[in-house]
């Protein structure tokens, strides 16, 4: 019997590793190693084979907690191939149907998960794989981010071939039914007291075969190409936000269902606002009088700007808040809120005239503040001491 595949260096996590992070890893590798990207790779389908399969058994509390406790759901054979007559059980009812699905007859592109694919049974046809999904980046400045903007876009991605439109068949052809498979795309194969589904290995799983390909795309249905659209971009986005543009990914090939596009917001900094969360904060300088005495002060907004009022005695650090005058949440919750955060401007040197004032001034204050730091004596007294 094959060595039983250890899912989590295959996924690249550890063992203790969350769910979230089994799922970026999945759609990193998943991104990596798909077969439209890789046409003709057979090491990355391979891989994305085992990648399919690791994330399909750590992503479901049950098969994981199973597996983590010994069991063997499934195995992959010499050089990474899949070896059917490795499975010795570690599940209950149809998961292993879902495992093999999830390998074979997947629906989704990269980052997919296990949910809403079709399982390939007898006369049925899998479900077809969606185009691959795509990424790409904007910049955005601080006031786009906040206030929400349209911008062009262009994506490299491929489009139906305009010589056959799609079909991947000369034209005044058309693609035939797959002798072997009878169109289901599958073939059954006996593995001791299971009877398994594999990709048809006459048409790959297409369940057609293109008998004259197409002399432009050569019978991929694809061509690739620079799609160029506009992106609304809602207000509150931050670096690194992700907008999911659906259906707007890769078409792939043979007209299957397209991907979607994943764009990801890169956000200048402000000079005046720095985020915290779901909210603003902006350093006010005070002077030493202003701190003393309070004042009303002119603050920068979203939208303008306000007067505060800084009342008398306010320390280094104080925070004063404006509620709902921050950014937009983004999914329409409201706005976050603007904190003011006061710190008193110190000068580093003084002219003639300011250090005399400074001087008058310490003669009235009363008292010295760090006497509370010496109950049994005023500092000036624990000072002469030493």
């Amino acid at each position: 019997m094959a060595e039983r595949p250890d899912y989590y260096k295959i996924l690249g996590v550890g063992k203790n590793a969350t769910d979230e992070e089994i799922k970026k890893a999945y759609r990193k590798l998943a991104r990596k190693y798909h077969p439209d990207r890789n046409p003709g790779d057979k090491p990355a389908e391979e891989r994305f084979k085992q990648v399919s399969q690791a994330n399909d058994v750590l992503s479901d509390p049950d098969k994981r907690k199973e597996y983590d406790r010994g069991g063997v759901f499934a195995n992959f054979g010499p050089g990474g191939g899949f070896d059917p007559s490795a499975f010795t059980g570690g599940f209950s009812g149809g998961g292993f149907g879902d495992i093999l699905s999830n390998l074979f007859g997947g629906g989704g592109g990269a980052g997919a998960s296990g949910s809403g694919r079709a399982r390939a049974g007898a006369g049925q046809r899998p479900a077809q794989a969606r185009g691959a999904d795509l990424e790409t980046e904007v910049s955005l400045t601080f006031d786009q981010a906040v206030h929400g903007t349209q911008l062009p876009l262009s994506v490299p991605t491929s489009k139906p071939c305009p010589t056959c439109h799609g079909s991947g068949a000369r034209p005044g052809t058309s693609p035939k039914v797959c002798p072997v498979c009878n169109g289901r795309g599958v073939e059954a194969q006996n593995e001791g007291i299971f009877s398994i589904s594999q990709p048809c290995s006459n048409c790959k799983g297409s369940g057609t075969v293109i008998e004259h390909p197409c002399p432009t795309c050569e019978g991929t249905g694809a061509q690739r190409s620079v799609r160029r659209l506009r992106v609304n971009i809602p207000a509150g986005v931050r670096d690194g936000s992700r907008i999911k543009l659906a259906g707007k990914g890769d078409p792939g090939v043979r007209g299957v269902p397209p991907g979607d596009l994943y764009v990801i917001t890169r956000v200048s900094d402000s000079p005046i606002f720095k985020r915290s969360g779901d909210n603003l904060e902006v350093e006010v300088p005070l002077t030493i009088p202003e701190a003393i005495r309070g004042a009303v002060i002119e603050v920068p907004t979203l939208s303008g700007s306000k007067r505060l009022r800084v009342p008398p005695g306010t320390k280094h650090g104080t925070v004063q808040r404006l509620r709902g005058e921050g950014p937009s949440r983004l999914g329409g919750k409201g706005k976050g809120d603007l904190r003011y955060r006061f710190v008193i401007d110190v000068p580093a040197s003084l002219s003639t005239e300011q250090d005399a004032a400074v001087d008058q001034l310490s003669r009235v204050m009363n008292g010295n503040p760090r006497t509370k730091l010496f109950p049994d004596g005023d500092a000036t007294a624990k000072a002469a001491e030493h």
